[in-house]
């Protein structure tokens, strides 16, 4: 999910930032455009559908947008249908109150966290820019998870793990059992092929030195 916030153009920017930092970041995935955090006169609707088309997004569905506004029209024509199974929904980082969890398995860890509590499925993105995210179970081969901190995966890890992504060379990976297809850490990564082989299937952290991801057993 995709939350634009004012100043929109500002926004934009930090978004480019993050694909430079993570390449692939975008690469057409579907996406869930929350419109709730603008307002008529944050952004020029019309304009803001087709920055995000020239930025690679497959747009599935739009939520908090109001049809009175000037450009909604474009919201619609951008979206041709589908699903949005592929994508579990965040809470906004502004919430007040804990949400309750969603039907996902979804649900706030608090401001520094989210916490996933089922198995992410093949297909499925969790991107979570505020902080950690810990997921409850296993992250399957072709689901992604982005976190702005560390990430915990209480389970096997077979898709593609991205921590620290939006700047944050502190970030870790934490599994109990690796079998990724890619773990990264502020923009450096390792794919399956240049992990140790002797660390496949078992409890790993993985951390950021210079240039390099060092990763290590914890069992």
């Amino acid at each position: 999910m995709l939350r634009p916030e004012p100043p929109v153009e500002q926004w934009l920017a930090e978004l480019d930032a993050q694909v430079v930092r993570s390449p692939g970041f975008l690469d057409s995935k579907p996406v869930v455009v929350d419109l709730g955090g603008v307002t008529e006169a944050d952004a020029d609707l019309a304009s803001l559908v087709r920055a995000l088309q020239r930025r690679g997004l497959r747009i599935l569905s739009v939520e908090g947008a109001d049809p009175s506004w000037s450009g909604a029209a474009e919201w619609g024509r951008a979206i041709p249908g589908g699903r949005s199974t592929g994508t579990i929904e965040l809470p906004a980082a502004s919430a007040a109150a804990p949400a309750e969890p969603t039907q996902t398995g979804a649900a706030p860890a608090g401001p520094a966290g989210l916490i996933i509590g089922e198995p992410v499925r093949s297909g499925q993105a969790v991107i979570y820019p505020q902080g950690d995210v810990t997921v409850i179970g296993s992250v399957a081969s072709g689901a992604e998870v982005f976190a702005g901190g560390s990430v915990h995966v209480y389970g096997t890890l077979r898709g593609r793990v991205v921590a620290g992504f939006t700047g944050n060379p502190r970030a870790r990976v934490f599994c109990r059992r690796l079998e990724a297809e890619l773990v990264s850490i502020d923009g450096v990564y390792r794919t399956a092929d240049d992990m140790d082989a002797a660390l496949r299937g078992r409890a790993v952290q993985a951390w950021l030195e210079g240039d390099s991801v060092v990763m290590t057993a914890l069992d």
